[in-house]
């Protein structure tokens, strides 16, 4: 009997430490991470959805009513092993976070999740995707792209345009971009070299990849459902409870 193969990743980052400011009033006592849709917290789809990819570690950071998020992580049960990154004392936003928890997630290349991404699946989920996709020879990082005119809730103009290759470059000022950003990447930590201490975006390592041509994009199968504000966490209900209804 031979031992299955190691994962191309093993470790995911779930960021769960934000204010959830457009979701108020719902967040002012409910972090956003454990808002629900049809049933079910955003922590727990994308953390379900690691577990699916056969990644087995996460790392997920509490700041914003850090101990409701700590209570509810605790009584999970079955993969993957969470480990908490704790910013109680200050939030530092999305690149800051994953930096802070550079020691627990190991020298290899990780996941990033935004923990209000949130999409129907196409026929292959997505993770599994995207870890398949992972080439560390070419890329530095690989985003998880949707369709900017087919997402549910996004109003926007797009961040990325993409070429045959994956190869991704960022829209132009007054320029309409075809894919946005779903909030799930796989990254090099080796990116965060020379990054400044404290709070910052990951967006800072987006444009360090890009302009080292080493920024990739993989589009979404199936929907992306932003979840921003109450009235598209609604949408997102109810398109969720049509598509369980659907053949």
């Amino acid at each position: 009997m031979t031992d299955s193969p190691t994962p191309a990743v093993t470790r995911a980052f779930v960021l769960a430490a934000g204010l959830g400011k457009r979701m108020r009033p719902i967040t002012v006592t409910t972090p956003k991470p454990l808002v629900e849709v049809a049933g079910k917290s955003l922590v727990d789809y994308a953390l379900d959805r690691v577990a699916e990819a056969g990644i087995p570690e996460a790392v997920v950071n509490v700041h914003y009513l850090a101990d409701l998020m700590e209570a509810h992580l605790v009584r999970r049960r079955g993969p993957p092993l969470i480990t908490i990154s704790d910013e109680r004392d200050r939030l530092l936003e999305t690149g800051g976070g994953v930096r802070k928890a550079l020691a627990q997630l190991g020298p290899a290349p990780f996941m990033v999740l935004n923990s209000d991404s949130f999409w129907l699946e196409g026929p292959r989920p997505n993770l599994g995707r995207l870890v398949e996709a992972w080439d560390p020879e070419r890329m530095d990082m690989l985003l998880l792209l949707a369709s900017a005119a087919t997402s549910l809730g996004y109003d926007g103009p797009g961040d990325f345009q993409m070429d045959k290759e994956g190869r991704l470059t960022r829209r132009a000022e007054r320029e309409v971009a075809p894919f946005v950003y779903a909030g799930v990447a796989i990254l090099k930590p080796e990116l965060f070299a020379d990054t400044p201490e404290g709070a910052f975006s990951l967006n800072l390592l987006f444009d360090r990849a890009i302009a080292a041509e080493r920024l990739y994009g993989l589009r979404l199968d199936g929907q992306w459902l932003h979840v921003g504000t109450p009235e598209a966490l609604r949408e997102a209900e109810e398109r969720v409870r049509a598509s369980a209804t659907q053949p």
